[in-house]
């Protein structure tokens, strides 16, 4: 039987993520429904970059589902510290594990590890790439805090570069009716052109700006993030970044009386702690239903029967094509036996790994 993994929102259609949404409503006002729903069960979190909201959500996830968890929060406790590779690693845990959660550094790791998994599973964030269970956090929250998932104005602000959740985001919401966005960012840390691409194909408007203050008047929903710092190549270029955007009363005066605020967390300084206070500040409560939204994934990937579809482009093996994103898990030394995946769309050639165009 062919495994159901989770690396993006994309591989999912709308009917199956309001599936989901609507599973974790019912978990969160009925728990004790299920908190013998994955006896017998085990999760591995495999985490090689830290984590502290994704990994224990995920954990606390399966415990109140009555399920048990394995795993490691450092890679250095594990034999990757001894050279093992993803291949290795993933063969012999998903013969432990019912289900997996990995996060690692490298783009696209995620999608490799798939394919030696005998067991379902989730991405929780592959470097700058992917996120998609933050962004089923996010769209949680959305549908319960704004009541729809469409015709909503987003401003999303920080490192529009980097951050998997942003880019998660934005391809997941494009998806429904009237979405438009705001991008708050420095020319350095805008999104990538892949990213604009699908925006330009859902036919979704948005616009660049690089000053929060002139943005925030007329949006619905303000969706802030870290500069991050671990994916600078120096301090030198993290220090001509960082605090740049700040959240704070003054400038929340501005906005509407309805916008909610996001993070998904950890913030550093570009949300003001006196803006905690407000009752458009959700992005504590967000890190709540992002459990809810965990269990309810994993509740419907160890079904049985198929809860979803996962409908995915199959690769093709061309030895001829090199991805060129020095970030793809695919030109890390130790993982040179990788097979050279690609695929076609729009006329494009794209690594199966990290979907980066490669001609």
């Amino acid at each position: 039987m062919k495994q159901k993994h989770l690396i993006d929102l994309e591989y999912m259609t709308n009917a199956e993520l309001q599936q989901t949404i609507r599973l974790a409503g019912v978990i969160k006002d009925k728990p004790d429904i299920y908190k013998h729903a994955c006896d017998g069960k085990i999760m591995a979190t495999l985490f090689y970059e830290p984590s502290t909201r994704t990994q224990m959500s995920f954990q606390t996830a399966m415990l109140r589902l009555g399920g048990r968890t394995i795993g490691f929060d450092d890679p250095m406790n594990s034999s990757v510290a001894k050279g093992e590779n993803i291949k290795d690693t993933i063969t012999v845990i998903s013969s432990y594990s019912d289900i997996i959660a990995m996060r690692h550094p490298v783009e696209g790791s995620a999608k490799a590890a798939s394919h030696y998994s005998s067991v379902p599973l989730i991405n929780c964030g592959d470097g700058g790439h992917y996120h998609p269970t933050q962004t089923l956090t996010d769209v949680v929250t959305l549908s319960y805090e704004k009541g729809r998932l469409n015709n909503l104005k987003i401003g999303l602000c920080g490192d529009l570069l980097n951050g998997r959740t942003v880019h998660s985001l934005i391809k997941t919401m494009c998806r429904f009716e009237g979405n438009s966005f705001v991008l708050i960012s420095t020319k350095e840390l805008s999104v990538p052109q892949y990213i604009k691409d699908v925006m330009d194909k859902s036919n979704c408007k948005y616009t660049e700006v690089n000053n929060l203050r002139d943005a925030i008047s007329d949006i619905d929903v303000l969706y802030m993030t870290r500069i991050q710092r671990e994916r600078f190549t120096s301090e030198e270029e993290y220090e001509k970044q960082k605090g740049i955007f700040v959240l704070d009363k003054e400038k929340l005066s501005l906005a509407k009386k309805d916008m909610i605020i996001l993070h998904p967390l950890p913030r550093v300084d570009e949300i003001a702690i006196e803006v905690d206070d407000d009752p458009r500040a959700c992005y504590f409560k967000q890190a709540e239903y992002g459990m809810y939204g965990r269990m309810a994934l994993i509740l419907l990937l160890l079904r049985e029967e198929d809860a979803f579809s996962f409908e995915t482009v199959d690769p093709d093996f061309d030895k001829g094509l090199k991805c060129n994103n020095e970030k793809c898990i695919k030109n890390v030394p130790m993982e040179s036996y990788l097979p050279d995946l690609t695929y076609e769309k729009d006329g494009h050639t794209y690594c199966d790994y990290c979907d980066h165009l490669i001609k």
